[in-house]
């Protein structure tokens, strides 16, 4: 058929429009044209009253009970499976209602009957930000009993840490002290963990199928076009974006204890969209040399084909592009234990304290060099967990970089069993990957970490070495719309010469008078060491000042040290200065969290 048969065959378009639209569809690629037909798709749905491949219901019923879902999430993985089971509940017909821990008031669980938990764990076991007040009070003698209430509950969790999953542990624990009965097992998730959750559900609303099934009388659906749902997932986890990267510079000194990369990456042409805050997860490769050192110290040969699920690879392939082979883990070392049965191994295995400390300064090609043992090239990918992408935080703003996304990496490499060591992603984005090669990307948003709405209102910056990353991107938008609030910046490093991270930027936003005030930690300048905490201490009357003329506080960077002793640091600068007793300096800290002016982004 001919343009021009087309064109007179197709009535619902006059020539303008239609040559406004193929003006429009030249400009797209692929992708682009995938999420166009979508998004019309959608807005002819939704214009003719036909229901979208994501309705939301609104139910009136006849004393239906309501599944409560409450997350506490630090990074937004919890937040988004809460969301997630949300919807399969409702799509089974049970009435939800998705909570952010953060804005539940705790007295109210003795009026639920029906409660789903899903939360994550950091540093030592500890909770994240917005569920610590919930946390705390179950923990207390204020907490109700609840034997009316059936719940669940579901860890995210990391197992290369001591302290897996530890504050699902604690609700579940708590909560079947307090009463209430558990619908299902507790469920405890790595860091891979979609078929998981997947399974769950089915058990969950299995079991809540007769309690909450509804009594329906009316039901109204609103319509949401389907573009929404084509717009939402066109990269993400499971669909990132390859980019290419444009820039790796090191931008310590040669004589620094530290090597930190500024990363440049671009996304042109995606259509992605970021907000100061988010994250960036990154999918990587392995080193492909050291994956030639665990084949040869297991006995396996590189050609010889596996599974991983329903797929199959070669043993080389699988481990250099689809298996972590730089964070150790128990899961790994009892696998492959079971496997082999070497003897040494076993005994190690015997002394859990002597495991971990083993464990967290080696890697997976490490164990496998130090406990050498024949196994099958099956059982050794089955002992593996799959690869997962890590998240930087983004160390620019949009408004400044447009199709770019900007990210600051401390590159991990050291000597051990006499060869070279890498991070993961690291390393690859330092080392590995060459400008203009492709890198799989996406956006993880982070609404934890956000500039006050309003653009008045003053900030308090605490990021330490590459915590130094979302606070260059908060000052890019803040330039760029001109934003009026005061802002300070607590930054340190070890040395002035070789560690001031982003200098010549941080100087000229001195200078202009964007950034009012910068207080500087080198701890490595002067006999004493001196950390950010100091200066926070130091400065605590003009900081409470601050926080009591409306600034947000923000932390980003470790979460085991630092971000503890800048909490610590500050209780103390508020009750000094704000006159108040220990428990009224920590009422008054809890308060800002809770009104999102103390957030954290902490690894």
């Amino acid at each position: 058929m001919t343009a021009n048969n087309d064109k007179s065959n197709f009535s619902a378009l006059n020539e303008q429009q239609l040559q406004l639209l193929s003006s429009a569809a030249s400009a797209l690629n692929k992708d682009q044209l995938i999420w166009a037909s979508g998004y019309f798709a959608g807005m002819a749905s939704h214009a003719s009253g036909v229901a979208s491949a994501v309705p939301s219901t609104s139910t009136s019923v006849a004393e239906q009970p309501t599944l409560t879902i409450l997350y506490g999430s630090q990074t937004g993985n919890a937040k988004g499976v809460a969301q997630s089971y949300s919807t399969a509940a409702t799509e089974k017909g049970f009435q939800t209602k998705v909570v952010s821990m953060a804005d539940y008031k705790p007295r109210q669980l003795k009026n639920e009957t029906h409660l789903v938990v899903v939360v994550s764990t950091h540093g030592e076991g500890d909770a994240p930000d917005d569920a610590v007040e919930l946390h705390e009070f179950l923990a207390s003698k204020k907490a109700p009993k609840v034997t009316k209430l059936k719940y669940a509950v579901v860890g995210l969790g990391d197992t290369s840490y001591e302290f897996f999953c530890q504050t699902a542990k604690d609700f579940d624990s708590r909560l079947s002290a307090l009463g209430a009965t558990a619908l299902v097992d507790r469920l405890d998730c790595d860091v891979d963990y979609e078929e998981a959750i997947a399974a769950w559900s089915v058990a969950i609303n299995d079991k809540l199928e007769n309690e909450l099934k509804p009594v329906v009388t009316e039901q109204i659906t609103q319509l949401r076009p389907a573009a929404n749902a084509v717009a939402e997932s066109l990269y993400n986890k499971k669909n990132p974006f390859e980019a290419s990267l444009s820039d790796a510079l090191k931008i310590t000194g040669r004589d620094s204890i530290k090597d930190i990369r500024h990363i440049e990456i671009s996304l042109e042409d995606s259509g992605i969209e970021y907000a100061p805050g988010d994250a960036l997860g990154v999918w990587f490769s392995n080193d492909e040399q050291v994956a030639a050192r665990i084949i040869e110290a297991t006995g396996t040969e590189a050609d010889t084909e596996v599974s991983i699920g329903d797929a199959k690879f070669s043993l080389l392939d699988a481990l250099v592009n689809k298996l972590e082979l730089t964070l150790s883990y128990p899961g790994f070392v009892k696998a492959y234990q079971e496997a082999t049965q070497q003897a040494e191994l076993g005994k190690l295995m015997q002394d859990k304290t002597a495991l971990r400390e083993f464990l967290s300064v080696s890697q997976i090609v490490d164990v496998v060099l130090k406990y050498p043992a024949k196994i099958t090239a099956q059982a050794l990918v089955d002992a593996l967990r799959p690869i997962t992408p890590r998240l930087y935080s983004i160390a620019s703003s949009q408004a400044e970089v447009e199709d770019e996304v900007h990210l600051t990496v401390a590159h991990v490499e050291y000597e051990a069993n006499g060869f070279t060591h890498q991070g993961g992603a690291s390393g690859f984005l330092s080392s590995r990957l060459e400008e203009g090669q492709q890198v799989k990307v996406y956006v993880e948003s982070n609404d934890n970490f956000r500039l006050p709405a309003d653009p008045s209102l003053p900030i308090i910056m605490v990021g330490p070495g590459t915590g130094i990353a979302p606070f260059r991107a908060f000052m890019q938008e803040r330039d760029a719309t001109e934003a009026e609030g005061k802002n300070w910046l607590f930054f340190g490093n070890p040395n002035f010469t070789q560690d001031f991270l982003y200098q010549t930027e941080w100087q000229a936003y001195l200078k202009s008078g964007l950034l009012s005030k910068i207080s500087l930690a080198f701890s490595r300048d002067q006999a004493n060491k001196i950390y950010v905490q100091d200066r926070i201490r130091e400065n605590g009357k003009e900081i409470f000042e601050w926080l009591e003329n409306g600034a947000h506080f923000y932390v980003c960077g470790d979460a085991l040290r630092m971000a503890k002793d800048v909490e610590s640091a500050l209780l103390e600068l508020v009750a000094k200065h704000g006159n108040k007793s220990e428990s009224e300096a920590k009422e008054y800290v809890t308060n800002l969290r809770k009104s999102k002016r103390y957030q954290k982004d902490v690894y």
